[in-house]
């Protein structure tokens, strides 16, 4: 049985998610912590679990999601699986940091990449993998259907989608993605999004205003 770990990080609140199993395989996703206190919370919560992080992966590579990502590098040794069009955003890092006044070093690390229609597995657990363009180019979605949750990133939030007007956004595209990938999954898959609380696609379908 897989347990969901969230940790709230950063300047925009965001989570930084860890997936692991009662054998202490773990997923992190999404590691967006900056400050030292931070990278402390997060580190000896793996350290405490005893988990074994298989892992890192990217929903998508703006900067708030990647905050930590060379520190996880560093520490677990493992690849950073992502969708490629968002490679080009990930490498924009440095000047993205500039943009919030933030001195950055370029991000270094072994990048295994995934597309729509692939499977992941984590200790026999399976995940199927969405691409979702219209936050960010290559934004994808991790669903678990055995245990009906996903980690959506900042595509689908508790009623509200992600921001369109940033670098290569493109709210039609965001819009018919939802629609057509996530919208026909099960009411009662959980949505565990790039920020805020965790929802559900029975409840954004009917209470999300850009989807009604």
């Amino acid at each position: 049985m897989l347990q969901i770990q969230t940790f709230v990080f950063n300047f925009a609140s965001e989570n930084t998610y860890i997936l692991y199993n009662e054998n202490r395989k773990a997923w992190l996703i999404d590691p967006g912590n900056m400050t030292d206190q931070e990278t402390k919370i997060i580190q000896e919560f793996i350290t405490e679990h005893m988990l074994q992080i298989e892992k890192i992966l990217l929903t998508h590579a703006h900067i708030d999601h990647v905050l930590g990502l060379q520190w996880a590098v560093d520490t677990y040794k493992v690849p950073v699986t992502m969708h490629r069009d968002d490679k080009e955003v990930l490498d924009m890092f440095q000047i993205s940091g500039m943009r919030f006044g933030m001195t950055l070093n370029h991000i270094t690390a072994d990048i295994e990449y995934i597309n729509e229609g692939d499977e992941m597995s984590l200790d026999g657990e399976k995940f199927k993998i969405y691409h979702v363009p219209g936050h960010s180019p290559g934004s994808i979605v991790f669903h678990n259907k055995s245990q009906q949750f996903m980690i959506s990133g900042d595509v689908l939030f508790e009623g509200s989608i992600g921001r369109t007007d940033l670098y290569k956004g493109n709210y039609e595209q965001l819009i018919e993605g939802i629609r057509n990938k996530l919208f026909i999954l099960d009411d009662q898959t959980r949505v565990f999004s790039g920020h805020g609380n965790p929802t559900t696609i029975g409840f954004e379908k009917q209470h999300n205003p850009f989807l009604k």
